[in-house]
């Protein structure tokens, strides 16, 4: 892997970890009812729970990322950031907000562009 694609997969780790944070940690905060739009504290409280389970799962994803840059495994960084980009599709046609392309798909998709032809 090239300095190049090492910093695009980096900046997807990164976005990726303060995801974990903001699902797992702030959920409840108004850092993190603010990014995902809740409007009612007890709403936050009651789906803390599945919040945490979607930060594991996004905390998941920035580890097999990491993993790809220490190894220099671009099949293994290839595969996560698929992932990534499946899941920001999903999540942006799922919850009709479009932002979530600009956050999660396009830096994986320019992660992956840069492993494919560079």
């Amino acid at each position: 892997m090239n300095i190049l694609q090492i910093l695009l997969i980096a900046q997807v780790i990164l976005i990726h970890i303060y995801i974990v944070l903001l699902e797992m940690v702030w959920w409840t905060s108004k850092r993190g009812m603010k990014a995902f739009g809740l409007k009612d504290l007890h709403f936050a409280n009651e789906t803390k729970v599945m919040a945490a389970n979607q930060g594991l799962y996004n905390g998941f994803l920035a580890a097999g990322l990491f993993w790809s840059v220490l190894t220099a495994k671009t099949d293994v960084a290839l595969f996560f950031l698929a992932c990534v980009a499946v899941a920001g599709i999903y999540g942006a046609y799922s919850t009709q907000k479009i932002k979530i392309l600009y956050i999660q798909t396009i830096p994986a998709l320019l992660a992956v562009i840069s492993l494919l032809f560079l």
